[in-house]
């Protein structure tokens, strides 16, 4: 079985709620973070499948519609290539916020279901959000799990934080590759 990074996109990938952008509902509102790009690349060098799971609720509350969410995507696709970085697959919730789907963060739906499609060992991946949601949906479906924010003590019950998804990779590499480890270790304990 594979291992995998999930990240939530807004905050995570993207700006939100700067001078730039409130809402990224068309591909200009789009722009990567710093640091971004770098380091899907790390994760796509050392072998990791790199999953986007986003709540799009704007989609239900009419803000936007699914192919101009996929045009969004596919900005962001071609923004990373720059990096030469990809996203391997995107999941995401179209559904109003109380919609009460089984699919919207935190319930673990779309990693549970990315992970079936891809053939991922969900305890040995790693789940990065900027919100509770992104957090208890990462916990839910059994990953570590890092929140990424600046100046908060709040953990939201993370296993770590970070100011950005650059600062966090050598973490989310140590915990990846401990994961690995010991998936090795019971695979020759099992011959």
């Amino acid at each position: 079985m594979k291992q995998a990074i999930f990240l939530d996109r807004d905050g995570v990938i993207n700006e939100v709620l700067s001078s730039k952008v409130k809402f990224v509902n068309q591909p200009s509102d789009f722009h990567l973070l710093p640091g971004v790009g770098e380091a899907i690349r790390t994760l796509n060098e050392e072998g990791f499948l790199v999953f986007v799971v986003t709540n799009q609720g704007g989609i239900g509350l009419g803000y936007m519609q699914e192919r101009m969410l996929e045009r969004v995507h596919e900005k962001m696709q071609q923004d990373l290539v720059a990096f030469d970085s990809w996203v391997d697959d995107v999941a995401y919730c179209p559904h109003k916020p109380k919609a009460g789907c089984r699919c919207r963060k935190p319930q673990a739906y779309m990693l549970q279901e990315l992970a079936t499609r891809h053939e991922v060992d969900l305890q040995a991946s790693v789940m990065v959000g900027d919100r509770e949601p992104d957090i208890l949906a990462g916990q839910a479906a059994g990953c570590q799990t890092v929140l990424i924010h600046k100046g908060t003590k709040r953990r939201f019950g993370a296993d770590a934080i970070f100011p950005d998804l650059r600062a966090a990779l050598p973490w989310i590499l140590k915990q990846i590759r401990k994961a690995e480890a010991g998936r090795s270790k019971e695979r020759i304990l099992e011959t």
